[in-house]
């Protein structure tokens, strides 16, 4: 029986944000956004994971408008977003009736998708997320951050989407964001999952390890409903495989995606010019685009490995990366097998390097490893050995509840706190998720609406430079 493959085109946010570290503005997408909705993709992957915080840190622009001017100028093609569960696009849990405000208030600006998932694929840090999506009417697809490791077993993946399905997901995503997957894994796991739920099944990786469009091919084969690409300009590295070619590798078959390869050319040749223009301005690395298998040898994303290096030249010990690549792995061992994506990739990290420098393990601990092992983050894959937390956290109470179920609401007081800021209801979800940053873009949109010597000039004095 034929199965149309489903495309999700991610070179509105994840492709730019694996490439050129989420710097596309809105100007860069304007001229193409009318041909991007008339090719017929499943959904335009454009807004949330880092965007929101990009666009007001860096770009000065305001992310709603983006999301508003998207919208309009893509009347026909469903809108998606990344949503970071209870931590929304921020790196912090928040209280519920913010969640459900920043739900309602993306929704309400054009969000039709929204896929939510959890660090350490902790259900119960995504249940009102995904009450909220389908109260306001939007498709909650719920994504499987996707690692390796002894826990981490397809039956393992198994239980979690049932448990994603008993919440009331409306599809689910394998989501593969440090390209650990190899192809004939992808066929295994995708098999164990469309025999367990009965869900539609999307086929999120990057191609960082140069595995990507063989995973996404093995993943057809074995029922996968849908897979996230990127325009070819702004595909492979650490990006996605690219959508021409996945297109024309199915076109004439049974999975046939139904998309036109002459549009998309077309496509593809107005982001070629992007391509040049962010090569030329250094933006985009050469480095970036070049397959690197070290995740698949360390376990270890491609970002954090770079972080972990960074973070070692700082301290003038480059020479102890082995060291610390080898850390790695007992650290998360001790600390519950958390996957290694954002935030746990950071906290993990962070203290395997602290444990190499210092010369002795956690002898120094930053707070937020405290916090994981004391279960502020949420229950991680594997329980944490009491006694190793009664070690770290000096012997703090364990949290096995739900992290937000200990938070007050604060929306009213966040509404206070920025007050004399806010010129449109959604302001205070951006000061709630990046109170200095938010502050920051609303005085200089404050100042360019007045003029530099009009009402609030002074404010100029307070923004730091771009």
């Amino acid at each position: 029986m034929a199965k149309k493959i489903l495309v999700t085109e991610t070179v509105l946010r994840d492709a730019h944000q694996s490439l050129i570290a989420t710097r596309m503005p809105i100007g860069d997408m304007l001229p193409i956004l009318d041909k991007l909705d008339k090719v017929g993709f499943a959904s335009l992957e454009c807004w949330g994971g880092a965007t929101f915080d990009s666009c007001l840190r860096f770009l000065n622009e305001d992310p709603w408008d983006r999301l508003r001017t998207i919208r309009k100028n893509c009347p026909n093609t469903k809108l998606q977003m990344l949503f970071r569960g209870q931590n929304m696009l921020g790196y912090r849990h928040y209280a519920d009736d913010v969640l459900e405000y920043f739900v309602q208030r993306s929704v309400a600006n054009g969000i039709d998708i929204i896929r939510i998932f959890d660090a350490l694929n902790d259900i119960k840090n995504l249940e009102v997320a995904i009450k909220a999506a389908k109260k306001e009417g939007a498709h909650a697809q719920v994504a499987i951050s996707y690692t390796t490791g002894p826990v981490f077993t397809n039956e393992y993946y198994v239980e979690y989407a049932k448990r994603i399905a008993n919440a009331g997901a409306d599809s689910i995503c394998i989501k593969d964001m440090a390209a650990l997957l190899t192809p004939y894994k992808t066929y295994e796991l995708v098999k164990a999952l469309k025999e367990a739920v009965n869900l539609p099944i999307q086929l999120h990786t990057h191609y960082t390890s140069g595995l990507a469009s063989m995973c996404l091919m093995k993943g057809i084969e074995a029922g996968v409903d849908g897979i996230d690409t990127a325009m070819s300009p702004l595909a492979l590295g650490t990006s996605h495989a690219p959508t021409e070619s996945m297109v024309a590798a199915l076109q004439g078959t049974e999975y046939d995606t139904g998309l036109d390869l002459v549009l998309l050319n077309e496509i593809r040749e107005y982001f070629m010019g992007l391509r040049k223009k962010y090569m030329e301005s250094g933006l985009l690395d050469q480095s970036m685009l070049a397959t690197n298998t070290k995740a698949l040898v360390y376990q270890v994303p491609g970002g954090m490995l770079s972080n972990l290096l960074s973070q070692l030249k700082q301290a003038g010990k480059e020479d102890k990366l082995e060291e610390v690549l080898s850390e790695v792995p007992r650290v998360r061992e001790d600390s519950g097998y958390p996957p290694l994506v954002t935030p746990t990739s950071q906290i993990v990290g962070t203290q395997a390097v602290f444990n190499v420098i210092s010369g002795e393990r956690y002898k120094m601990c930053t707070n937020e490893f405290k916090d994981l092992v004391s279960g502020k983050y949420g229950t991680t894959p594997m329980p944490v050995d009491p006694a190793f937390a009664k070690k770290i956290n000096g012997g703090a109470e364990i949290i096995t509840c739900r992290p937000a179920d200990l938070l007050k609401p604060e929306l009213e007081d966040l509404r206070k706190e920025c007050a004399e800021w806010i010129e449109q209801e959604e302001d205070v979800l951006s000061y709630a998720q990046f109170p200095k940053v938010a502050l920051d873009f609303f005085k200089k949109r404050r100042d360019a609406k007045y003029g530099i010597d009009g009402k609030h000039g002074d404010a100029e004095k307070e923004i730091h430079p771009v």
